[in-house]
């Protein structure tokens, strides 16, 4: 058995004494400075808020801090950090912050590395920890100051996301319950009208038909008057009606969302003088009851957009299968506006009504897009899941 020279196993001793001291350094924030094996050799980098107080503040930070160069090699980071990834800090410091992101993550990171804005970016992705487990977190990008060396280096805060997706899925689950409630009062006020208040309407109609010809005819201001009160009580029951027909369309759940789209349009063009040409594809399946309800409450919001705010001469109406979506466009000639710089929260612009257009389309896993430009129309295109097996059927012009 070889046992090593007393000089060599000083020399090791030594050595594992100088690495037990800069781990200790590292974990108390006392390095300035990290040495990393470069492929042009050695290379030093200083990093940056060496001060005592500054290692102080950032320690104490609940958000993970990192220094990282542009290869993404971290020159530091704080122990919260090293919580998240569930890593001792020794072990995270010198290492690549690629590890720690899925491919596709690190493909999204790469740009923003490559070329960060003045003000910083930010980006939402999964952090992979050592044991496999995944957080959702923000990183928030920016470069920083090189002080004399070539290479750039970044500094990086990473914020667990996982409390606030909570709060969102709570808060998506509490908005679903109250569009479900919603609806559900919807159906129950839309029966009232058409079974009790139309039907008073129908009957007090032909009582006044029935008094309007028994009145004899040398009394022709009285019967005269009788017809108008006739014709008043007609356009009063139509117009309950309709609204009894948009508060919950009884034909969606008989006959389908293409032939209530078909129906609605026919209303909408006659009611306000705007032409609608609609396309529509029949699916050989029908699609489930929510995603109907949907795309006719999308429908229905666009409708209300273009009369109140577009005014619009022309719609266009599409609905087709592309790929494994559903997907409805509603596209008009009117004055359109700025999506980007759209008041969302402003009352009477239609902002509200976008906000519901999308949250109705992410209720059944679809998303809407919003394309509009000032003077240059607006079209509203809602793509939503099919079910497995729908297939579409030739499509119609009206």
């Amino acid at each position: 058995m070889d046992l090593k020279p007393s000089s060599e196993l000083s020399e090791l001793r030594a050595r594992m004494i100088e690495a037990e001291e800069t781990l200790r350094a590292i974990r108390k924030g006392e390095v300035d400075a990290v040495m990393s094996a470069g492929k042009t050799g050695p290379q030093v980098f200083t990093l940056e808020g060496a001060e005592h107080a500054y290692r102080v503040l950032i320690e104490s930070m609940n958000e993970g801090a990192l220094t990282l160069t542009a290869d993404k090699m971290i020159l530091y980071a704080n122990q919260c950090f090293a919580r998240m990834v569930k890593r001792p800090l020794e072990q995270v410091i010198g290492s690549s912050f690629r590890q720690f992101l899925s491919a596709e993550d690190r493909a999204k990171l790469r740009p923003l590395i490559k070329r960060p804005g003045k003000s910083g970016s930010k980006i939402q992705v999964l952090l992979i920890a050592g044991d496999g487990s995944q957080m959702p977190v923000q990183i928030s990008i920016r470069p920083l100051a090189k002080n004399g060396f070539k290479r750039a280096t970044f500094g990086m805060v990473v914020t667990d996301m996982t409390e606030a997706r909570r709060n969102e899925e709570m808060l998506r689950a509490l908005s679903q319950r109250l569009v479900e409630a919603q609806e559900t009062e919807r159906g129950r006020v839309a029966l009232e009208l058409h079974d009790r208040i139309t039907q008073l309407l129908c009957a007090v109609l032909v009582r006044s038909q029935t008094l309007a010809d028994k009145l004899p005819a040398r009394d022709g201001p009285s019967k005269r008057e009788a017809m108008k009160l006739r014709e008043m009580l007609g356009k009063a029951a139509e117009e309950v009606e309709r609204i009894s027909r948009n508060l919950r369309p009884s034909a969606l759940d008989e006959l389908g969302l293409a032939a209530v789209l078909r129906g609605t349009s026919t209303e909408f063009a006659d009611r306000t003088g705007v032409s609608v040409k609609l396309a529509c594809v029949q699916l050989t399946a029908r699609l489930p009851a929510d995603t109907e309800l949907t795309l006719y409450r999308i429908f229905q919001e666009a409708l209300k957009n273009v009369e109140k705010h577009a005014r619009a001469r022309h719609v266009t109406v599409c609905l087709r299968q592309q790929g494994g979506f559903v997907q409805l466009a509603i596209k008009d000639d009117g004055n359109g506006f700025d999506p980007n710089h759209h008041p969302a929260k402003r009352k009477g612009k239609g902002g509200l009504d976008l906000f519901s257009m999308r949250e109705r389309a992410t209720y059944v896993g679809g998303a809407l897009i919003v394309k509009s430009a000032p003077r240059a129309g607006t079209e509203i295109v809602a793509r939503i899941p099919l079910p497995p097996g729908a297939t579409a059927a030739k499509g119609t012009d009206l």
